[in-house]
């Protein structure tokens, strides 16, 4: 509806201060031209919003004007309290503000949007973890989370992956991610290239200084992981295979491999699906597909297939000589 996209427009503005048409669209899902309709509607209604052309142009509100038509729907009211997320903000120090501003929002609501909200909370819960993945043990978290907060550059010792693994890293942190129960600082380090990611479970010290540093004015959080995901899924699936796979096998199967069966696998007439899925490399898609037994048939590439048969001819004449 218009009149809450107006509302939207105002709020935004209100709490982020100067924003460009581009972005406001971005943020409300609509085109620029309306945008720009919903802008001269708030000029004819005597909002004081002014724009300025220009790179660093933008829309932004008098100083000084706010607008008090807050007012939450139910559904926004419920919304709050499914996105409060105790254990994360625990995990980053806030654990006693998080829970303190519940209670004031909550007190705050009329009677109606108080129950449903409370009701929404001890009905609905997060978990984001999977069942199998351990908790990540990141005792620097809060003191990552300063720094990111106060534009402090950490000097920091991180266990990577490759050799020499220890390594001593200066960085201007940008951002903390949480993804699947594990936190990552977005940080670029003093004259580098650009922002990488760290997982900050594998730091190993660390140490905040009083060396502040500033954010680029085009780097956006959301944008960057975004970006760094699609990036690492390119360089994460470089191969590809050609499968059948039984009905029991499709359902077993997962990650890109079961969304690539699923959108793109051609059903045969024994019932069976042939696919071509992404994999990461032979050793890794070896696993995968070994792990679900006769439900599958590796037809290429010609390396994986001999990979799989010399494995399954180990086993045969393992479990062969086992039994006589």
């Amino acid at each position: 509806m218009k009149s809450s996209r107006l509302l939207s427009i105002l709020l935004l503005l209100q709490t982020r201060g100067r924003m460009t048409a581009a972005r406001l669209a971005a943020e409300l899902e609509v085109s620029v031209r309306t945008v720009y309709r919903d802008v001269e509607a708030l000029h004819a209604a005597g909002v004081p919003l002014y724009g300025d052309a220009g790179h660093r142009g933008g829309y932004e509100l008098l100083a000084g004007y706010r607008t008090h038509l807050t007012g939450l729907s139910a559904g926004e009211a419920e919304a709050l309290f499914l996105t409060a997320l105790p254990g994360p903000a625990a995990d980053l120090g806030l654990g006693p503000a998080v829970a303190g501003a519940r209670l004031k929002l909550l007190a705050a609501l009329p009677p109606e949007l108080r129950a449903q909200a409370d009701r929404m909370s001890r009905r609905f819960h997060l978990d984001a973890p999977g069942w199998y993945a351990p908790d990540d043990d990141a005792p620097f978290l809060p003191a990552v989370a300063e720094a990111v907060w106060r534009g402090r550059v950490l000097d920091v010792r991180y266990r990577r992956w490759t050799e020499p693994t220890d390594v001593d890293r200066r960085l201007e942190p940008y951002g903390l991610v949480l993804k699947a129960g594990r936190w990552y600082v977005v940080a670029a380090r003093p004259g580098g290239s650009g922002p990488r990611t760290y997982r900050v479970d594998r730091i190993l010290r660390l140490a905040v200084t009083d060396e502040a540093f500033d954010v680029p004015g085009d780097f956006d959080l959301v944008d960057h992981w975004r970006e760094y995901q699609r990036d690492f899924h390119a360089r994460l699936y470089r191969g590809e295979a050609l499968v059948r796979l039984s009905p029991r096998g499709l359902t077993r199967l997962t990650g890109a491999a079961a969304r690539a069966a699923a959108g793109t696998g051609t059903r045969e007439p024994d019932g069976w699906t042939r696919a071509r899925v992404p994999v990461e490399s032979p050793d890794r898609a070896h696993d995968q597909f070994l792990a679900l037994g006769r439900d599958v048939e590796v037809l290429g590439p010609p390396e994986l297939r001999a990979l799989i048969a010399a494995t399954a001819r180990a086993l045969a004449e393992r479990y062969t000589g086992a039994g006589e």
